[in-house]
């Protein structure tokens, strides 16, 4: 498919050929849903923890004997019963949450949004980001020129361009990504998506093989 290569003024200033199976795939929401929800279980490392009655200090000693005493029967003072003692059910932080997905449905739903985003006219691809300095107030003026809006937005900038990479991280609601580092919870966090053209031809030939 033929894709519009934009200046940083939003003109047109050539077209790009783009492969189909990347850039004109088919809507499926349902596979998006499943990739994002391992890639935000696999983020998820939990950090609340309660000690139960054998990680607590103490309680080595029987309280009192067993019987003759007229009180209950306890075996130690750091039985989830007792004040200071262990906590049943509380959250613990060895829970595993990671979840698999295959590599193949992965990348074929990091494809349907990605159609869907150009398909909606929210995927662009500018010709150039080169700056003399990196300037974050020049950065979001073009960002502005390009999409009328400032909408949250995810920027992938070409591999030896710093100074666009410096330029853009600062200004507020953008993410700065790597064409190897492009993923479907960020690119669903934002609404806008915008490729450097070199950038773009990176992240294609990531899967050309």
């Amino acid at each position: 498919m033929k894709v519009d290569i934009l200046d940083k003024d939003n003109k047109k200033v050539e077209t790009l050929e783009l492969p189909d199976r990347i850039f004109k795939a088919k809507w499926n929401p349902e596979l998006v849903k499943q990739a994002l929800y391992v890639q935000v279980s696999n983020r998820h490392h939990p950090w609340a923890h309660t000690k139960d009655r054998s990680e607590v200090r103490g309680g080595g000693k029987k309280p009192w004997a067993q019987k003759h005493t007229g009180r209950s029967r306890h075996g130690s003072s750091r039985s989830p019963l007792w004040i200071g003692g262990g906590v049943t059910f509380g959250p613990r932080n060895d829970r595993d949450y990671t979840r698999k997905i295959s590599k193949k449905m992965k990348q074929g739903a990091l494809f349907s949004l990605l159609s869907r985003k150009l398909k909606e006219d929210a995927l662009k691809i500018v010709d150039s980001f080169d700056m003399e300095k990196p300037k974050t107030k020049s950065a979001a003026n073009i960002f502005k020129n390009i999409f009328k809006t400032s909408s949250s937005l995810v920027f992938v900038p070409a591999k030896g361009n710093r100074n666009a990479k410096l330029a853009a991280r600062n200004i507020p609601k953008v993410k700065v990504l790597s064409s190897n580092a492009l993923n479907i919870s960020d690119s669903m966090d934002c609404k806008n998506v915008l490729f450097e053209k070199e950038a773009v031809l990176e992240f294609v030939n990531q899967f050309s093989k």
